[in-house]
Protein backbone atom coordinates (compact mmCIF):
# COMPACT_ATOMS: atom_id res chain seq x y z
CA UNK A 1 0.00 0.00 0.00
CA UNK A 2 1.29 3.46 -0.86
CA UNK A 3 0.13 7.06 -1.14
CA UNK A 4 1.43 9.57 -3.68
CA UNK A 5 1.09 13.35 -3.75
CA UNK A 6 1.30 14.66 -7.32
CA UNK A 7 1.31 18.24 -8.58
CA UNK A 8 0.33 18.59 -12.24
CA UNK A 9 1.12 21.70 -14.29
CA UNK A 10 -0.03 22.66 -17.76
CA UNK A 11 -3.49 23.38 -19.11
CA UNK A 12 -5.10 21.39 -16.29
CA UNK A 13 -7.74 23.79 -14.98
CA UNK A 14 -11.03 24.45 -16.72
CA UNK A 15 -10.74 21.29 -18.86
CA UNK A 16 -12.46 18.68 -16.68
CA UNK A 17 -9.24 17.35 -15.18
CA UNK A 18 -10.64 16.90 -11.66
CA UNK A 19 -13.85 15.19 -12.82
CA UNK A 20 -11.85 12.93 -15.11
CA UNK A 21 -9.45 12.04 -12.29
CA UNK A 22 -12.40 11.09 -10.08
CA UNK A 23 -14.14 9.12 -12.84
CA UNK A 24 -11.00 7.15 -13.69
CA UNK A 25 -10.48 6.39 -9.99
CA UNK A 26 -13.86 4.63 -9.89
CA UNK A 27 -12.38 1.93 -12.13
CA UNK A 28 -9.43 1.24 -9.83
CA UNK A 29 -9.10 0.08 -6.22
CA UNK A 30 -7.71 3.45 -5.09
CA UNK A 31 -8.78 6.27 -2.80
CA UNK A 32 -7.74 9.90 -2.66
CA UNK A 33 -8.65 13.39 -3.74
CA UNK A 34 -7.97 16.02 -6.38
CA UNK A 35 -8.17 19.82 -6.22
CA UNK A 36 -7.18 22.93 -8.13
CA UNK A 37 -4.10 24.74 -6.89
CA UNK A 38 -4.19 28.57 -6.79
CA UNK A 39 -1.03 28.61 -8.96
CA UNK A 40 -3.00 27.16 -11.90
CA UNK A 41 -2.04 23.53 -11.40
CA UNK A 42 -3.88 20.56 -9.97
CA UNK A 43 -2.91 18.64 -6.83
CA UNK A 44 -3.82 14.98 -6.51
CA UNK A 45 -3.28 12.41 -3.77
CA UNK A 46 -3.93 8.77 -4.51
CA UNK A 47 -3.43 5.65 -2.41
CA UNK A 48 -3.83 1.95 -2.84
CA UNK A 49 -1.74 -1.09 -3.74
CA UNK A 50 1.28 0.10 -5.76
CA UNK A 51 0.17 -1.68 -8.98
CA UNK A 52 -3.29 -0.10 -8.69
CA UNK A 53 -1.83 3.38 -8.15
CA UNK A 54 0.43 2.88 -11.18
CA UNK A 55 -2.48 1.67 -13.34
CA UNK A 56 -4.68 4.57 -12.22
CA UNK A 57 -2.00 7.15 -13.04
CA UNK A 58 -1.30 5.47 -16.38
CA UNK A 59 -5.00 5.74 -17.30
CA UNK A 60 -5.13 9.37 -16.13
CA UNK A 61 -2.07 10.25 -18.21
CA UNK A 62 -3.48 8.41 -21.24
CA UNK A 63 -6.64 10.53 -21.04
CA UNK A 64 -5.26 13.90 -19.90
CA UNK A 65 -1.56 13.67 -20.76
CA UNK A 66 -1.77 16.07 -23.70
CA UNK A 67 -2.70 18.82 -21.19
CA UNK A 68 0.06 18.04 -18.67
CA UNK A 69 3.42 19.76 -19.14
CA UNK A 70 5.04 18.70 -15.87
CA UNK A 71 4.29 16.64 -12.81
CA UNK A 72 6.07 16.31 -9.49
CA UNK A 73 5.37 13.33 -7.25
CA UNK A 74 6.29 12.49 -3.69
CA UNK A 75 5.38 9.71 -1.30
CA UNK A 76 3.04 10.46 1.60
CA UNK A 77 1.94 8.56 4.71
CA UNK A 78 -1.07 6.29 4.19
CA UNK A 79 -4.46 7.60 5.40
CA UNK A 80 -6.13 4.47 6.81
CA UNK A 81 -9.44 6.31 7.34
CA UNK A 82 -9.84 7.51 3.75
CA UNK A 83 -12.77 6.15 1.76
CA UNK A 84 -13.46 6.84 -1.90
CA UNK A 85 -12.00 9.41 -4.24
CA UNK A 86 -13.29 12.96 -4.14
CA UNK A 87 -12.95 16.37 -5.68
CA UNK A 88 -11.92 18.98 -3.13
CA UNK A 89 -12.91 22.58 -3.63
Amino acid sequence: MERRHIEFQGRVQGVGFRATARDIASGHPVTGWVQNDPDGGVILEVQGPAPAVDAYLEDLRATMGRLITTEHASMMPIDPQERGFQIRR
